[in-house]
């Protein structure tokens, strides 16, 4: 049986050595997967082109961590990687981590155990790198990852902001992606610690147009016009990166994450007519102002000129679109009797500078949701692209 500090020191993370070739993938060994998966809960690949879990259909919940490294060389970071790709790997197929949560009774066991017997859910673990990751480890900068400008009405939380590395693991049940994240915090000890995370229900946005568009908290459709995740021309005009590089990025995107604080029980007293002019959209079918369906054409002249919709609209804004994949959050009350609730808004871009930054610059100047709402977290990584057969997350980028 290999115990848990015998496959750390075989990593380097105990001793700090790097590893060679594919070590590490020694010592993640085979156990049984979980029970046949129902239908719909069907693994979804972890290799190809591009990492799963952007354009991949959105799964209901939500567990987003984001870490710092600790005494940080590239072996270390390196012997991190590969261990954490083999346990996605595994995870994500509804396999146990190593050799599973039965092991020898005098050592931990690999797998925290918790996810036992369950199907993959169709889980999907997606890694991004922020700008300290390449600047603690000497690593060249991509010129796009860089401090995103403070927004008017911003009440950013450091504690809730930012870090070296963040994982976001999606799936369909919640206790499948919380594993996936614990997991990784377990293998990660004393090279990645946790800096902050969040859970997230209640997908609020969809990749998938032919299905029913979700609501928000605050009882409306949100993401009508998300980039669809099989369209591949869109995907590459506005999503993935490009020859403009670096190269060991091409086929990444750059991921924004912005934890936004719903005031619900203003929004609550707050009248349906108000409500409807603030997004420019029934609440009832979401049709934009003017229409009869969701999914019609929106005629921005039709809408408020400071509506939600007309502001975001790419017709506003040259043409400027993000891949949204956000979620709801409800975690407790502030101690005054609110709801500390809202959204956890997820963006994928091929560069923040032709995405979400024009887009919240015009969101956050005359917005009148913005009474209604504060930005009170936030960060920016970059997401390496895909990985092979035999790879590491982030390869590209020590080669």
């Amino acid at each position: 049986m290999v115990t848990r500090r015998k496959l750390l020191t075989g990593a380097g993370l105990v001793a700090g050595a790097g590893v060679a070739g594919g070590a590490v993938y020694g010592v993640v060994r085979q156990a049984d997967p979980a029970p046949a998966s129902a239908a719909g809960h069907a693994p979804i690949p972890f290799h190809g082109a591009h990492q799963a879990g952007i354009a991949t259909p959105v799964q209901d919940r939500l567990h987003f961590a984001a870490f710092d490294l600790t005494n940080p060389t590239r072996g270390r970071v390196v012997a991190l990687l590969r261990l954490w790709t083999a346990a996605a790997e595994r995870m994500t197929a509804g396999m146990q981590v190593g050799g599973g949560a039965l092991g020898a009774p005098l050592a931990p066991p690999d797998d925290t155990g918790e996810a036992l017997g369950l199907p993959a859910s169709r889980l999907t673990l997606t890694i991004g790198f922020g700008a300290s990751f390449f600047d603690r480890l000497g690593l060249e900068r991509p010129a796009a990852l860089k401090a995103l400008p403070h927004f008017p009405g911003d009440k950013l939380d450091p504690a809730r902001s930012d870090g070296d590395l963040c994982v976001q693991a999606c799936a369909d049940d919640p206790q499948v992606a919380v594993h996936a994240v614990r997991n990784l915090v377990r293998l990660g000890f004393g090279t990645a610690g946790v800096r902050w995370s969040q859970l997230g229900f209640g997908k609020t946005s969809s990749t998938t147009p032919e299905e029913q568009t979700p609501r928000n908290l605050m009882g409306f459709k949100d993401g009508t016009n998300n980039i669809p995740g099989a369209d591949a021309k869109l995907l590459d005009q506005h999503v993935w990166i490009g020859s403009e590089g670096p190269k060991a990025l091409a086929g990444g995107t750059y991921l924004v994450a912005r934890r936004i604080r719903m005031h619900i029980e203003t929004w609550d007293r707050t009248s349906l007519k108000e409500q409807e002019d603030i997004f420019g959209r029934t609440k009832g079918e979401g049709a934009a102002y003017g229409r009869t369906r969701e999914h019609d054409p929106v005629d921005l002249a039709r809408l408020p000129a400071d509506s939600h919709v007309r502001l975001a609209n790419p017709g506003s804004l040259g043409g400027v679109r993000i891949l949204r994949r956000g979620y709801s959050f409800t975690d407790g009350s502030d101690g005054l009797g609110r709801l500390d609730a809202g959204l956890f808004f997820l963006a994928y871009q091929r560069d923040p500078e032709t995405g979400f930054i024009p887009i919240q610059r015009a969101l956050a100047k005359t917005d009148p949701l913005n009474e209604y709402i504060q930005h009170v977290g936030s960060g920016l990584w970059v997401c390496p692209p895909g990985v092979a057969q035999g790879g590491f997350w982030g390869q590209g980028l020590f080669s």
